[in-house]
């Protein structure tokens, strides 16, 4: 990502000037005007881990789905089975491709028997629901995008309850992860869930811009560290949670990425990719993503080569240095035969292999229980 002060062409949050006015370094990212960092990445990763931050996340695309069709359209495109879910609870999963391929990682909100929120990527938001669109001809179902119209506030670590209690009558301790409510914040209707994307306890907000701009500053009273896009990848990467275009993307099935937990073949009739992944099931898979430490602090990055006995064997999607660990860590792609647990292998940085041992995933793991 290159920064810039200012990109003039990008789209803006509804947040955008209150963030400006924080002085935050801002960035383009998939075609929005972004903060990558306000007060610096390691406070604001810190913050987050020991204490609360919150992260604007409007430029995540925003899809309100209605109709009588509705789960049976989603069962179509996801391996998951939607019939899971009761009104209130939310689902991570994947749309897949013809070839098990992932178009995007999304997570599906179920509301109602005849209505849902699909939150998806902000690079893959126009994909996304061109592709939702092809399908609902033959079905009962329409789409409402309301990616620009709303704001969406992350608010995560091991205070955020207790912040956003203070500002719902709603009793936020009875509301587990993955579940969600519709509620009002400053007389506004608002709506919560406990989800994030950082390994922490937390909740994403949505709202209208107005209470969203009044949410945003009320937080920061109260003590909220604002945090950017460095410390959102840093969280993420600890938490080994895959980044679309770089860890996942549409030459990657869900069982290569290591997100085998959300298919649920056994449970479901046909959807899109089902033969791909009933094949890789059967037959065993050619590749896997793993986590790697790195011996030292050489950083490995994306795209970087990683080797075995003199040869290349696959690449890094995915690196940082991680400031709770202290260690380098990196997820890539090796065959299926080097991703068992303590394999030794070894990454290229600039022209030169250094030693990496795969890991357990993820590299940080959450001790409170939720």
């Amino acid at each position: 990502m290159v920064v810039s002060e200012t990109v003039s062409q990008a789209l803006k949050t509804p947040l955008y000037h209150l963030i400006v006015a924080q002085q935050a370094k801002m960035t383009e990212f998939a075609g929005w005007d972004m903060p990558i960092q306000f007060s610096g990445l390691k406070q604001e990763h810190e913050a987050v881990r020991t204490s609360v931050g919150m992260f604007d996340i409007s430029h995540m695309g925003k899809f309100i789905l209605t109709g009588k069709d509705l789960l049976t359209l989603l069962q179509s495109l996801v391996p998951s089975n939607l019939a899971r879910l009761q009104p209130g609870q939310a689902q991570y999963t994947v749309l897949l491709n013809a070839d098990g391929g992932i178009i995007d990682d999304v997570i599906f909100y179920f509301q109602e028997a005849e209505k849902g929120i699909l939150i998806v990527n902000a690079a893959t938001t126009e994909k996304d629901k061109a592709w939702l669109l092809s399908h609902l001809e033959k079905y009962s179902v329409t789409l409402e995008d309301v990616s620009q119209e709303k704001v969406l506030i992350a608010l995560q670590g091991i205070h955020a309850q207790r912040i956003l209690q203070s500002l719902v009558s709603d009793d936020l301790s009875q509301l587990k992860l993955f579940e969600h409510l519709e509620t009002t914040i400053f007389e506004q209707p608002a709506f919560i869930a406990r989800t994030g994307y950082t390994g922490e306890d937390g909740f994403e907000i949505m709202l209208s811009p107005e209470a969203g701009q009044k949410l945003w500053q009320s937080l920061l009273k109260a003590g909220v560290t604002p945090c950017g896009l460095g410390a959102r990848d840093t969280l993420r990467l600890e938490a080994a949670l895959a980044l679309y275009g770089q860890d996942i993307d549409d030459q990657t099935s869900p069982l290569e990425a290591g997100l085998g937990w959300l298919v649920h073949l056994k449970e479901k009739g046909d959807f899109v990719g089902r033969s791909v992944l009933d094949e890789q099931k059967k037959n065993g898979l050619s590749r896997r993503l793993v986590g790697l430490q790195m011996e030292g602090r050489h950083i490995a990055r994306h795209d970087y080569l990683v080797w075995s006995n003199g040869k290349v064997v696959g690449k890094v999607t995915s690196g940082t240095l991680s400031p709770t660990l202290g260690k380098a860590i990196a997820l890539a792609y090796v065959p299926s035969e080097l991703a068992n647990i303590g394999q030794t292998l070894e990454v290229e940085i600039r022209g030169k292999t250094y030693p990496a041992t795969v890991v357990k995933k993820p590299f940080y793991k959450v001790s409170r229980s939720l």
